[in-house]
């Protein structure tokens, strides 16, 4: 009898072993989120050093409804998809544009911002306003390396692409003369716009908005409960008007909208 009651307890000690201990809830579950604090307005670092902007915010508000905790890992850009597919971090958010090929590797949320790639030159060039105005001239043409805007100037044989890994670094060459135009996300262009940034002065967006993209959250393709709670979050955040209001707070006015949700 004795040693049914040594063995009993024995059990219930190893049943004890998580470091929360027997009584104690389970510790909430913090998850790492990856972002590219280069890209204004929607991840950057700001003048009181810390992490901001649209997705900032906005992923802060989809782990609150969603009830549970993040910590941000700042990564170039580069190192965004695989940093999730090796599991640097759990999730990213870094205006990831949801791509059929990007869906072998990674799992996507259901799209929290529509955006678009945009030209930009030097602001004294004239008579540029499309894309076959590049064309016309065989312009020299940066972009971020391995994002769509780099995967757009590929595709155009008359152009000479030149990749960069940060698009700041892309308008720098831009106003010193060592490229002809750059090809970025519209969010940031029209933002240095409104903002009256003194970057600005040097250069101007070149024509309309040339595609039209949808922004995902991703994370890891082996995880559909996570991306299920994900999902629920931005939809009900879309939903209640959240996504509107950071919207209009970061003044991404027409270089970006809100999609509509069922």
């Amino acid at each position: 009898m004795i040693k049914r009651v040594q063995a009993f307890l024995l059990a219930l000690a190893f049943m004890c072993v998580p470091i929360w201990g027997c009584g104690e809830s389970a510790p909430e579950k913090i998850y790492k989120v990856g972002t590219d604090a280069t890209l204004v307005p929607m991840s950057f670092i700001n003048d009181e050093k810390q992490l901001d902007g649209f997705e900032v915010a906005l992923m802060r508000a989809v782990a609150k409804r969603a009830g549970f905790e993040i910590e941000f890992v700042n990564v170039e850009w580069a190192g965004i998809i695989g940093g999730v597919v090796t599991r640097k971090f759990d999730m990213a958010i870094s205006s990831v544009t949801i791509l059929e090929d990007r869906k072998k590797n990674v799992a996507f949320t259901i799209p929290y911002l529509r955006s678009g790639l945009a030209i930009v030159v030097p602001r004294d060039l004239e008579g540029v306003a499309s894309i076959d105005d590049l064309k016309a001239r065989k312009m020299k043409v940066g972009a971020q390396r391995g994002t769509t805007s780099y995967f757009y100037l590929e595709k155009i044989p008359e152009l000479t692409p030149v990749a960069y890994e940060q698009y700041g670094h892309a308008v720098a060459d831009m106003i010193k003369g060592e490229i002809d135009a750059v090809i970025g996300e519209s969010t940031g262009t029209l933002y240095y716009k409104n903002n009256d940034n003194a970057i600005f002065e040097k250069i101007k967006m070149a024509g309309e908005i040339l595609t039209e993209e949808y922004y995902g959250i991703i994370l890891g393709r082996d995880n559909p409960q996570l991306k299920t709670q994900l999902d629920d979050a931005i939809r009900s955040l879309i939903k209640d008007g959240t996504v509107t209001q950071l919207h209009a707070k970061w003044e991404l006015g027409k270089a970006a909208a809100v999609p509509e949700v069922s």
